[in-house]
């Protein structure tokens, strides 16, 4: 047979060639979300906050406070309402959350609306779709792999044995190296 007189060197390359090429999808989907979620800067990328305030009465109950909330135009629907202490009530809303001064009447709120395209990246990346733990852990094991067999790939003075081991050393040594350095 033709296939057994292949090196080693030859399948890991064709492996690490289909594999690579099956594992483009996964790669760019968890690529965005690692950048995305890499700067979140306390906010979540998934959604898209937009925050408001709104001017009430002052000194009202939560009873009073539901009622006036719902005589207003293009507000977003309150769930419930909450008594914070003696002053303050949270209003919990559809997509989002507010609280109200009595002292002052005012209500700041905000309300979450999901970016669908980043949601559903950041629910594969942190395996929360059900079913997708097989797909993350065949994702995973192609990385070890890739990592792996992209040592073997290259020979000479550009492959391991030449400046490729400085590069390896210079690639654990960096996140170790962080490590040591914030901890």
């Amino acid at each position: 047979m033709k296939w057994q007189n292949k090196s080693l060197s030859y399948w890991l390359r064709v492996l690490h060639r289909d594999l690579g090429y099956l594992m483009v999808g996964a790669c760019l989907i968890y690529a965005v979300s690692g950048i995305l979620l890499n700067h979140m800067n306390g906010k979540d990328p998934a959604f898209r906050t937009t925050e408001a305030a709104v001017q009430l009465e002052k000194g009202m109950q939560a009873e009073e406070l539901l009622a006036a909330w719902n005589r207003q135009e293009d507000l977003p629907p309150v769930k419930r309402v909450l008594s914070i202490d003696e002053s303050h009530h949270r209003l919990m809303l559809e997509g989002g959350v507010g609280v109200y001064d009595a002292a002052s009447g005012c209500v700041d709120y905000e309300v979450h609306e999901k970016r669908p395209v980043v949601y559903w990246f950041n629910r594969l990346h942190y395996n929360r779709i059900q079913g997708w733990n097989l797909m993350g852990d065949f994702f995973a094991i192609s990385l070890v792999f890739f990592a792996v067999s992209g040592l073997f790939m290259v020979k000479g003075k550009n492959g391991l044995a030449g400046r490729g081991k400085w590069l390896l050393l210079a690639g654990i040594l960096i996140p170790l190296g962080y490590i040591w350095l914030v901890a």
